[in-house]
C-alpha cells in the first residue's frame, strides 16, 4: 500500500510533464511581433556572455514590434512632408519642339481679310494663300504656381504634423514595452537557471542517499522499502532536472528571438536575479510621473490635437482658395526669330454646391474627436488602475519573498536534521524524502517570488513610463530619480 501511494504521484508527475512537453510555446512571433525580431548575426561556436543591458539594447535595435513602430513613424513624417508640399511654391521648367498644323479659318482669319493685305503681298501669293499651314515651333517656359490662401490645407498640414508627433510617442511606447518584455524574459531565464541549479543540487543529495540506502540494504541494516523509496525519489528528481533544463532552453530561445539573436546561439546569462527593496511611492506621485512620462498618454494627447485640427480643416473647407500661376519663356518657329512670352494670373476658387460633402467631413471629424476624448477619459482611469495594481503587486511580492526565504531556511534545517537521523540509523529515509520535497517546493516558491517581485518593479516602471531609461534603477532598488524619457529628439513632421 505504501509503495502504491509513493508510485502513483510519480506516474502522475510523469504524465504532467509529458503533456507540458507536448505543448507548443505560446510566445509566438507569428501572432505577437514583440516576440519576433530582425536577425542580424548568425550563430557562432563560442558561448556569448549576455547581460540584461546587452539583451535590452539588442531588443531595442532588432525587435520586430519596435522596427514596425519606427517604420510607422517614418510614414507619418513623410505624409506630413507631402502635405506641406501642397502649400509651397512649385517651380518647374518645360520646353519642347514639334511640328504643328493650324487652321487659320478656325482661328478667325477669313478669306475676305486678304484684300486688306493686297498692298503688302504679291497677287500670286494672295491667289495661292493656304489657310491650313504647318509650322515647326520651339518654345521654353519657366512656370510658377503657388497657393496663396488655403485655410483648410493649412489646418490639414498642422494635423499631419501633430500626427507625426503622435507616431513618435507611439514608437517610444513600443520601445518601453520591448524593454519590459525583454527584461521579463531575461528574469524568467534567470529563474529557470536557479530552478535548474536547485534541482541538480537535490539530485546530488538524492544520489548520495540512494547509495547509502543500497549499502544499508545490502548490509541487512535497512529494509528493501528504504532502497526502493530512495530510488524513486532519485528518479523523480532526475525528472525534475530534465524538465528544468527543457524550460530553461525554451525560455532562452524566446529571449534570443526577441533580441535578434540566432536561436542556435549558445548564451550564458551573466546577471543574477537581483533582490532589493524599492522606496515606497504614493499614488499621487505615481500619477504625476505617469502623466508626464507615459508615451501612450502623450501620443493620445497628440491624436486629440490632430482630431481638433482635422475638424477645423473640415469647417474651413467652405472658405475660398486663392492661387497664383505664371510663366515666362520664349517661343518661335524653329531656326527663326524667338519672342518672349509670359503669363501671370490669379484665381479664386469658391466652393458653392458642396454643402453635403462639407457637412459629412465635419461629422466624421467630430466623431473622431469624440472618440479620442473618450479614449483619453478611459486612459486616465486606466493609468490610475494600473498604478494602484502595480503598487499592490509590489508590496505583495515583497512580502512573499520574505516568507519564501524563511521557508527555504526552515526547510533546509529540516532536511539536515532528517538526513542526520537517517545516517545515524535512528529513522528510515521517509522523513528525508518528505523533507527534500518540502525544500524543493520552498526553493521553487522562493525563485518564483523573487522573479515576480522583479517583474512587479519593471511593471511599475512601465506604468510610470520610464522603464526604458530606469529599468536598472528599479531592479537594483533605492530611490528612483526623477528622469523623464527622452532618448531622441521629437520629430517636427515636415521641413
Amino acid at each position: 500500500m505504501k509503495l502504491r501511494t509513493l508510485i502513483v504521484p510519480v506516474l502522475v508527475g510523469w504524465m504532467g510533464i509529458g503533456c507540458a512537453l507536448g505543448q507548443s510555446n505560446p510566445n509566438n512571433s507569428a501572432t505577437n511581433p514583440y516576440y519576433g525580431s530582425v536577425q542580424v548575426a548568425p550563430a557562432t561556436p563560442e558561448v556569448k556572455q549576455l547581460s540584461i543591458d546587452d539583451a535590452i539594447l539588442m531588443g531595442i535595435q532588432n525587435n520586430l514590434a519596435l522596427t514596425e513602430a519606427r517604420q510607422n513613424q517614418q510614414t507619418a513624417q513623410a505624409q506630413a512632408s507631402q502635405t506641406l508640399n501642397l502649400l509651397l511654391p512649385n517651380l518647374y521648367v518645360s520646353g519642347g519642339t514639334g511640328l504643328h498644323q493650324y487652321n487659320l479659318e478656325a482661328e478667325g482669319f477669313r478669306g475676305g481679310l486678304l484684300g486688306e493685305f493686297s498692298s503688302l503681298l504679291p497677287p500670286s501669293e494672295i491667289e495661292n494663300f493656304k489657310f491650313v499651314v504647318k509650322v515647326d515651333v520651339t518654345e521654353g517656359h519657366a512656370n510658377l504656381s503657388q497657393t496663396l490662401f488655403n485655410w483648410a490645407g493649412w489646418d490639414l498640414y498642422r494635423a499631419m504634423k501633430t500626427g507625426a508627433k503622435a507616431a513618435y510617442y507611439s514608437a517610444q511606447s513600443t520601445r518601453g514595452l520591448v524593454v519590459l518584455n525583454v527584461g521579463t524574459t531575461y528574469l524568467q531565464a534567470i529563474a529557470d537557471r536557479a530552478q535548474l541549479d536547485y534541482a541538480e543540487s537535490l539530485l546530488k543529495t538524492d544520489e548520495t542517499l540512494l547509495s547509502q540506502a543500497v549499502a544499508e540494504h545490502q548490509a541487512g541494516t535497512a529494509a528493501n522499502l528504504d532502497e526502493l523509496r530512495a530510488r524513486v525519489e532519485y528518479q523523480t528528481q532526475q525528472q525534475a532536472v530534465i524538465n528544468a533544463e527543457n524550460t530553461l532552453q525554451k525560455d532562452e530561445i524566446t529571449l534570443k528571438r526577441q533580441i535578434g539573436m540566432d536561436p542556435g546561439q549558445k548564451i550564458q546569462l551573466t546577471d543574477a536575479a537581483p533582490f532589493a527593496d524599492l522606496s515606497k511611492m504614493s499614488i499621487e506621485d505615481a500619477k504625476r510621473e505617469a502623466y508626464s512620462s507615459r508615451q501612450d498618454y502623450q501620443a493620445l494627447i497628440q491624436n486629440l490635437r490632430m482630431a481638433e485640427l482635422e475638424r477645423k480643416a473640415a469647417t474651413h473647407e467652405r472658405f475660398p482658395t486663392v492661387n497664383f500661376k505664371g510663366n515666362y519663356g520664349v517661343s518661335g518657329i524653329s531656326g527663326g526669330p524667338y519672342h518672349g512670352v509670359f503669363e501671370a494670373a490669379g484665381t479664386i476658387e469658391v466652393p458653392i454646391f458642396q454643402e453635403a460633402k462639407f457637412r459629412g467631413d465635419h461629422d466624421v471629424a467630430e466623431a473622431q474627436l469624440e472618440n479620442y476624448r473618450s479614449q483619453m477619459a478611459d486612459l486616465r482611469n486606466k493609468i490610475d488602475q494600473q498604478l494602484r495594481d502595480s503598487l499592490l503587486d509590489l508590496q505583495t511580492a515583497s512580502d512573499l519573498v520574505n516568507v519564501a526565504r524563511s521557508n527555504v531556511d526552515l526547510s533546509t534545517t529540516a532536511l539536515e536534521q532528517s538526513t542526520d537521523r537517517f545516517q545515524a540509523g535512528v529513522d528510515d529515509n521517509l522523513p528525508v524524502v518528505q523533507a527534500q520535497s518540502t525544500l524543493a517546493q520552498a526553493q521553487s516558491q522562493y525563485v518564483n517570488s523573487v522573479r515576480q517581485f522583479n517583474q512587479a518593479k519593471l511593471g511599475l516602471a512601465r506604468n510610470l513610463g520610464i522603464v526604458d531609461t530606469q529599468y536598472k534603477t528599479y531592479l537594483q532598488g533605492g530611490t528612483p530619480p526623477d528622469v523623464k524619457t527622452n532618448p531622441t529628439a521629437q520629430p517636427q513632421g515636415g521641413r
